[in-house]
């Protein structure tokens, strides 16, 4: 019996077994539901039934901005990748090393330029699974050249904010790119050029504190959390019960701390019309010419930074 229990059984179960992938299913956190997961991706990655705005990666994120699926990554500075050699159950850097496995990401910060609806952007997006979007040095550095090329550019600058908060691996070397990206920030003020921010789920900590909150429009997801400290740690501060759905999207922009709340299907057309509104620009056609974005090949080396291909 042991051979026909032990060999047997589990050759003919291998034989029978077929292999499914482990994202086919998306619970929803908000209802529970089940959802398949490619109707959520053809959905932009919001629930169907409950309207809940999942995460999303960086690559999506710009796919979903520039005309035709279609951009120039921007080759960001090199930074000392371990300027601590912090350690604490594990090396930083081999968690580094597992972040960049995980996402395809150098670090938590994309930038690319391109056209939005006809017209030249410089899109930063923050991505939540690179190490919480955590802001270090490489982000820090990430979000400064994204703002010099939007000054050299004479383009808005869009970024899409999503982060737990300073990266505490790198100690005050982490906590100085919250000066650095405001001084940025102020020079794209002083030249007059849009910049814009968009408060995706969650955006916390010292992003908070720093770019995210200082936009010439503060814009937000439904339903994503936005506030430095915890609502927790408030809490326990104030010692008193904050009120239903504090820090969330809906409640900030009744009490006047973001401008909009937008759905994710609507967050194109929007931003284009702020951009145009913002540098007093005519509607462009509703068909941009492929040939507006070759204007951006100077951006980067080729070796360092190569232009994305369009994605069906």
């Amino acid at each position: 019996m042991n051979w026909l229990t032990n060999v047997v059984r589990p050759k003919i179960r291998n034989i029978l077994r077929r292999e499914t992938p482990e994202n086919l299913w998306i619970k929803c956190p908000d209802s529970g539901q089940l959802v398949f997961y490619k109707d959520v991706e053809a959905n932009q990655f919001v629930i169907p039934g409950s309207n809940y705005h999942m995460r999303m990666g960086a690559e999506t994120r710009l796919k979903s901005v520039f005309d035709n699926e279609t951009w120039f990554d921007v080759a960001l500075p090199e930074v000392t990748p371990d300027p601590l050699k912090f350690r604490d159950e594990r090396k930083y850097a081999d968690r580094i090393k597992d972040a960049r496995a995980k996402t395809g990401l150098h670090d938590a910060i994309k930038v690319g330029y391109g056209k939005l609806e006809g017209a030249g952007v410089v899109v930063a997006v923050q991505d939540f699974d690179f190490m919480g979007g955590s802001l270090g040095m490489a982000a820090g550095e990430a979000i400064v050249r994204g703002l010099e090329l939007a000054l050299e550019k004479k383009s808005p600058f869009i970024v899409f904010a999503a982060s737990g908060g300073a990266r505490m691996q790198e100690g005050i070397l982490s906590l100085m790119q919250m000066p650095r990206t405001t001084v940025g920030v102020q020079m794209l003020r002083e030249a007059r050029l849009p910049y814009i921010v968009v408060l995706t789920n969650p955006t916390t900590g010292g992003v908070t504190a720093s770019y995210a909150m200082l936009g010439d429009v503060q814009i937000a997801e439904p339903g994503a959390l936005i506030g430095f400290a915890g609502a927790r740690v408030i809490e326990q501060t104030i010692r008193e019960k904050l009120p239903d759905g504090f820090q969330r999207a809906e409640y900030l922009k009744d009490h006047g701390m973001v401008d909009m709340v937008v759905h994710r299907h609507e967050m194109r057309p929007t931003l284009a019309r702020l951009c145009r509104l913002l540098t007093k620009s005519p509607a462009a056609d509703a068909a941009p010419k492929a040939e507006a974005i070759v204007e951006v090949a100077q951006i980067a080396p080729a070796a360092e930074s190569a232009p994305a291909a369009p994605h069906a």
